[in-house]
This record gives structure tokens, sequence and C-alpha cells, in this order.
């Protein structure tokens, strides 16, 4: 079973941690100007909802496919679920794992700010559920299509064993979060990620149904991580015995 370290504070002075703080914030900024950015255009410019939607998913599968991409440094995590599925799973500790979520937080916060400016003080679209959606079918959406997205990020990224998918974990990523957008969008908003929903919300200072988008992706994400860590990554190999020879493992 993967073993959750805490971590210290001195963790936030080393270079490394410094290093993947500032390339964490750069690519979750540059993740959310251009996802709540489409989804602003997507209202100014009307087309309907369908078509809205279908812009708003393929924006978040290219940028998510691309900014994992670029911070590899960091791990590109880009959402509070995902660092909190890579914790389950034993790949970061949880000081650090509190550093990542202060970092996206407040760079989705600036990225909403800025776009407010950019665009004249154009209404930014929060995550709310639809119309008759409840509660607990807001946060199961939530769960499931964050689920799915942790789930192929160990599946295409973090298990040592991918094999041929070396290499298309970000562009894959960016797939899965496309199809939850177009699954999901209409119904839960398929947020997937509390720090996209968090921006938003803070310069509408709207947060309707705004603690299911924390509720439901890190269930899911801490979900997805344990699950995919503890019962699907082999670590090691053992040997078959032969007549002179003893157990071994590497």
């Amino acid at each position: 079973m993967a073993k959750i370290a805490l971590g210290t504070t001195r963790e936030a002075a080393q270079p490394d941690c410094i290093r993947a703080l500032i390339v964490e914030f750069i690519v979750t900024f540059l993740f959310v100007f251009a996802g709540v950015g489409t989804a602003i255009t997507a209202d100014k410019l009307g087309g309907g909802a369908l078509v809205g939607l279908f812009a708003v998913a393929v924006a978040h599968a290219l940028v998510v496919a691309v900014t994992i991409s670029a911070g590899h440094i960091s791990g590109g995590h880009l959402n509070p679920a995902v660092t909190i599925g890579l914790l389950a799973g034993g790949h970061i500790t949880v000081f650090r794992s509190l550093l990542y979520w202060i970092d996206q937080l407040l760079a989705s916060s600036l990225a909403c700010f800025l776009l407010q400016y950019l665009t004249g003080g154009l209404s930014t679209p929060i995550h709310s559920l639809a119309s008759g959606v409840g509660y607990f079918q807001g946060v199961i959406w939530e769960i499931i299509l964050t689920f799915s997205l942790l789930f192929t990020v160990y599946a295409t990224m973090v298990d040592p064993k991918r094999g041929a998918l070396d290499g298309l974990g970000p562009m894959l990523t960016g797939f899965v979060v496309g199809a939850n957008i177009l699954a999901g969008g209409s119904f839960s908003g398929a947020s997937m990620n509390p720090a996209r929903s968090f921006g938003p919300a803070l310069v509408s200072w709207d947060w309707t149904d705004h603690w299911v988008y924390w509720v439901g992706p890190l269930i899911g994400g801490g979900l997805a991580g344990f699950i995919y860590e503890n019962f699907f990554i082999i670590r090691s190999h053992v040997r078959i015995p032969t007549h002179d020879q003893e157990d071994q493992s590497y």
C-alpha cells in the first residue's frame, strides 16, 4: 500500500520545489485563462448551447494537453484533484500538496481577474448545477468524471509499465477532459477541478453550488489515485525460482 509522507516546511525553500511552484503557477494560469476565456467568448457570441459546449470542450482538451506537457517540471497538475490523486498514491508529500493547492488557486484567480479586465467587465461564467440536478447528483457526476481523469493520468503517465502509451499521456488526458465536458457539462458543469471553479466564483462573487466542485473532484481524484496505485501498479517482479536459485525480486 502506498505510503503518504507528510513532508516538512523545509521543502518550501528547496530550489526544486520553488521551480516547481513557479511552473505550476504559470501553466495553471494559462490553462484557466484559455478555458474561462473560451467560456466567456461562447457566451458573448451565442450560437447555441451545443456549439458553446463543444467549443469549451475542445478548448479545454487542447489546453490541458499543452499545459501538462509544458509543465513537466512541476508535473503539470493544474488541478487540486490531480494533486490529491497523486498524494493518495504517495507521489507527493502532504506539505507540497498544500503549496500546490495555494499556487493553483492563486493562478486561477489572477487569470480570471485579468480576463474580467481584458473583456471590459464581461460576466465570467461559473460552474453551477443545471436545473433539475440535485446536490447529490452533482457530486456523483463530479466524482465519476474526476475519477476517469485521474485514472487516465495514472494509466498514461504515472504507471511505469504504460507501454505503448508512453509519451501520449498529456494528449490522452486532454481527450478525456474534453469528452467529460461533453458528457457532463450540461448537468454538473463538468469541472473536475476545484481551482478551475474557484477563480470564476471569486471574480463573480457567486458561490452557488461551489462546494460541489470541491467535494466531488477531491473524492473522485483521491479514489482513483488510491485504487490505481494500490491495485494496478506493479513495481516489482519476482523471478520464477529454479532448483538451484532462490526467489529474487527487483
